[in-house]
């Protein structure tokens, strides 16, 4: 599907003298800023590993270093809001590379004009996020701009976390036969966040997903599951999320329509909307590749935690085509799950 929101549109490919608008990270114009310009301009093997955290080793300790910035609009939507987004976004970051999270740094972007009793309610929120973690917010900055040049505020974090020894969480992990398990419904985060954006009334009301995938991750690790990657499926969604893990480890994904948990309220939504749940932010979910054999394994260690329930087996990864994701859809046929040029969503990360 393709989206068909009156004002939204995806971008052109990357023009070589500006930057384009790919509303996050999640297309293929994003990507092609990545590979043309940051990663040659910083390239190291820590950086090379394309990964959601950094791994680095501080005097034979090995550490996961990450750092994101939000922007979503609005700030307060169903089942969330900016300050708990920043924080578990973090976190969730630092547990795809196998870390234990500890620290987070906290930077604000305010515009000029910005309301303090709304500044109290985000850092509450971010405040009460950090506690659910056992993260502890140690440092930051703060700047005001100029009104009109900040779009009311924005945060940026950092986070840094322990990776227990032992534990390799990367892309060129990812082998053949692998079973690609999701932890839960996915598109929900997107589809909430735009009913409040567009003043949507859906018969179903949809929440956010947003919340931390720490647990998860440890849950798979302390159980003794092979765990070869983690990510989590954050802007452009889950099938943007195969599409990298299969462009960096050079495998193909298969993906089973069928067996990919979406909520009843956002298929409806995104139906409505001409949108693909597939292509639609998660904001509190984890895909996760694991060796075959140990993928009812892995479901069921998910299934007993609270924000893993819905967990299921949605692929494999296969040998060929290399690089490639297919779907393989109710109807049995197989279609090419592809980047979008663009994001369908702005603004909801």
């Amino acid at each position: 599907m393709t989206a068909s929101i009156p004002g939204l549109s995806c971008p052109s490919p990357l023009r070589p003298d500006t930057i384009q608008m790919a509303h996050g990270g999640g297309g293929r114009t994003m990507r092609e800023l990545l590979e043309r310009l940051l990663l040659p301009a910083f390239a190291n093997p820590a950086l090379d590993a394309r990964h959601d955290a950094a791994v680095v080793t501080l005097d034979r300790t090995r550490v996961a270093f990450t750092t994101d910035t939000f922007v979503v609009h609005p700030r307060f939507f169903p089942g969330g809001d900016i300050g708990s987004l920043a924080v578990y976004g973090t976190v969730n970051d630092l547990a795809m590379g196998g870390a234990r999270p500890r620290f987070l740094t906290c930077s604000l972007i305010l515009e000029e004009g910005f309301p303090i009793e709304e500044l109290q309610r985000v850092l509450a929120s971010m405040s009460l996020a950090a506690r659910r973690c056992g993260v502890a917010i140690v440092t930051g900055d703060t700047k005001v701009v100029d009104r009109g040049h900040g779009d009311g505020l924005y945060i940026n974090t950092a986070g840094i976390g322990l990776v227990p020894e032992g534990v390799d969480i990367s892309p060129r992990r990812v082998a053949i036969g692998d079973a690609v398990i999701v932890s839960g419904d996915v598109g929900r985060h997107g589809v909430a966040v735009l009913s409040v954006r567009e003043g949507l009334a859906f018969e179903t009301p949809v929440q956010s997903d947003c919340a931390p995938v720490h647990e998860l991750a440890a849950a798979l690790l302390d159980g003794g599951i092979d765990v070869h990657c983690l990510r989590d499926p954050t802007r452009g969604g889950l099938a943007s999320v195969l599409n990298e893990i299969a462009a960096d480890a050079q495998v193909a994904i298969e993906a089973v329509e069928g067996d990919i948990p979406v909520a009843e309220g956002v298929a409806a939504a995104c139906e409505l909307l001409g949108l693909d749940p597939l292509y639609v932010a998660c904001e509190g979910r984890l895909v996760a590749f694991v060796d075959g054999t140990q993928a009812e394994a892995a479901v069921a260690l998910l299934r007993a935690q609270p924000e893993g329930q819905g967990a299921a087996v949605i692929g494999w990864v296969r040998e060929s085509p290399a690089g490639m994701v297919t779907l393989r859809t109710r109807m049995g046929t197989q279609r090419l799950l592809d980047l979008l040029s663009g994001e369908q969503l702005p603004r909801i990360c």
